[in-house]
């Protein structure tokens, strides 16, 4: 009888998302069928393919689908309180929903593992010991135990108010991963080729402001200033307004966009009245449209920001014009963009080049 693949699920944070890693040994039917599966990622720090958490995918792989909720209620009632707390704090400081759950979540975790120990009882040592055992028991990822890190500093910090009691813990070093660029070529011709009028004002809007997937979905009629050139996103990461160009090629498109489908208050509207386009139908236009192309699994809808950016560099905006642009706090965010423009890395001739040359008398 055939050996049958051995199949492991195991639900994580990369890149700042939740995802079910799916690992398995090398099988060649096995990778065919989960390339096929929507929005399935290939993870080259993991080497394994990674799908979005959700109760489809938990439902499909037979996982706990209210896995997080279940943990919540096996909590003890002695650390109920501790828990009450952190999200009371982290929603009266007005904090997105997004990272609410994250810490919230991420600190039930502890709480769950305490059971009847009251969670403000532990001391530095004792916590030391429990993100040794998320990193070699439970194989948490680095973003992971940051994210777990983070919840249970807010905790001890700013709840009990303990000032610098993470000051003795270490932190793992984060994983330098370089943002995924597509050419400029390949954008242009996979804009260019798109019929349908609504996805290409989308994608159009998106490469040539360098938005988020979330920004750009939820942009209004009246973020559009045709006047100054420029299109507002309001409350992007961070709860920031930022100001971003406006291309004079976009603003063209959006015209006629706008002209055939008079949309009312969202720029790009969903299936039902008063809702703004999915993100998820947004990342589906561009898998659609690039994915045809042969390009790496990697490549993502974030990656038309990372092009933005990186074809900004090799064109010769300064780096802090591209800071503002994108709306990243540290320059250290931006300056990501240098190790994959080719504007310098072009200029570096390799060894084996300068050897052939002179071995063929050039």
């Amino acid at each position: 009888m055939p050996k049958v693949n051995k199949i492991t699920y195991q639900p994580d944070q990369h890149q700042a998302k939740h995802v079910i890693f799916v690992f398995f040994a090398f099988d060649s039917l096995l990778n065919e069928k989960i390339k096929k599966l929507p929005d399935a990622r290939w993870s080259k720090t993991k080497k394994a393919w990674y799908v979005p958490d959700t109760p489809y995918y938990r439902s499909h792989f037979n996982l706990p689908v209210n896995a997080a909720k279940e943990t919540l209620n096996q909590i003890h009632e002695v650390n109920k309180p501790a828990l009450r707390q952190l999200t009371q704090l982290l929603t009266l400081k007005g904090y997105s929903a997004t990272t609410i759950s994250t810490y919230r979540n991420e600190f039930a975790q502890l709480l769950f593992l305490l059971k009847e120990k009251p969670v403000e009882s532990l001391t530095v040592d004792r916590l030391k010991k429990y993100f040794t055992y998320c990193l070699t028991t439970l194989k948490l990822s680095e973003n992971t135990l940051h994210s777990r890190i983070n919840a249970i500093k807010f905790y001890f910090e700013r709840v009990l108010k303990r000032e610098k009691f993470f000051y003795d813990i270490p932190r793992p070093q984060r994983p330098l991963l370089l943002p995924k660029v597509i050419s400029e070529e390949k954008i242009l011709k996979g804009l260019l080729g798109l019929k349908n009028l609504k996805h290409k004002a989308l994608l159009f809007t998106a490469y040539s402001a360098g938005l988020r997937v979330s920004e750009v979905v939820k942009l209004k009629i009246t973020d559009i200033d045709s006047d100054r050139m420029q299109i507002r996103v309001a409350a992007a990461k961070g709860k920031k307004d930022r100001m971003v160009t406006l291309a004079k090629a976009t603003l063209q498109l959006l015209r006629g966009y706008v002209s055939a489908y008079k949309p009312k208050e969202y720029l790009f509207e969903g299936q039902y009245k008063g809702e703004h386009y999915s993100t998820r139908s947004a990342q589906s236009v561009f898998n659609q449209v690039f994915k045809k192309m042969g390009l790496p699994p990697s490549i993502s809808f974030h990656s038309l920001r990372h092009s933005y950016a990186t074809h900004l560099l090799e064109n010769g905006t300064d780096i802090r014009y591209i800071q503002a642009l994108l709306g990243h706090n540290d320059i250290k965010t931006t300056l990501r963009y240098t190790h994959v423009s080719k504007k310098e890395l072009g200029k570096i001739e390799s060894p084996i080049d300068k050897l052939m040359r002179g071995n063929l008398g050039e």
